[in-house]
């Protein structure tokens, strides 16, 4: 388990899939072993914002750590008991990332919500109809690139215009999001760590 954060760091696919597997047939720790899969991304995102790794690595990170924790479910899932409430997710409209999302809606799903997951370049309307469809708790948006926090302004005015505003937590996360892009896109809390981001959730219900 140790050296589980390393080996993501690695990509090291097969002895990452290998440590989990060993994880899950002793039936260990599944939440340590997600918080060093969570280490390993940040190595990866060092690495990536370096210059050694490129696009490519971090997509394919994203897709060991969603199979890790596809594997660690059975015994994650078995330690939260009630659904902690639901969650509509989505990346804002004009952006396409997801691997920020994906992480994020794998350890809120660990922790207990339910998780809807509107998926990429998602429109301020799509947001809101969601809303009003399924009654989150939380709203969260994802968005890598600078425009997103106009996107995420947009959205937020949008959920205000519907009158939905004074029912739902929203948080927002990706590199461009600080305390003052916060304030100003009128979110109650922000994250560029997706384990953060579920603390901040658990903390809100």
């Amino acid at each position: 388990m140790a050296n589980l954060a390393e080996l993501l760091g690695d990509l090291d696919e097969e002895a990452v899939l290998e440590a989990i597997d060993e994880v899950v047939a002793a039936n260990g720790d599944g939440l340590a072993a997600v918080a060093e899969l969570q280490k390993g991304m940040d190595k990866v995102g060092e690495l990536f914002e370096n210059g050694e790794y490129f696009v490519g690595d971090l997509i394919f990170a994203g897709e060991i750590l969603t199979e890790a924790i596809g594997k660690l479910k059975p015994i994650l899932s078995a330690g939260t008991g009630d659904k902690m409430g639901s969650i509509v997710l989505g990346t804002v409209h004009g952006d396409l990332h997801d691997i920020g999302k994906n992480i994020f809606k794998n350890m809120v799903e660990i922790a207990g919500f339910e998780v809807y997951d509107l998926g990429i370049d998602q429109s301020p309307e799509a947001f809101v109809e969601k809303i009003k469809e399924v009654k989150p708790v939380i709203v969260g948006m994802s968005g890598v690139l600078t425009l997103a926090l106009d996107s995420m302004k947009d959205t937020v005015d949008a959920i205000k215009a519907a009158g939905l505003r004074d029912n739902v937590k929203i948080i927002i996360g990706g590199n461009p999001v600080t305390k003052e892009a916060c304030e100003q896109i009128g979110a109650d809390a922000f994250t560029t760590n997706a384990a953060e981001g579920v603390k901040i959730c658990k903390a809100w219900v």
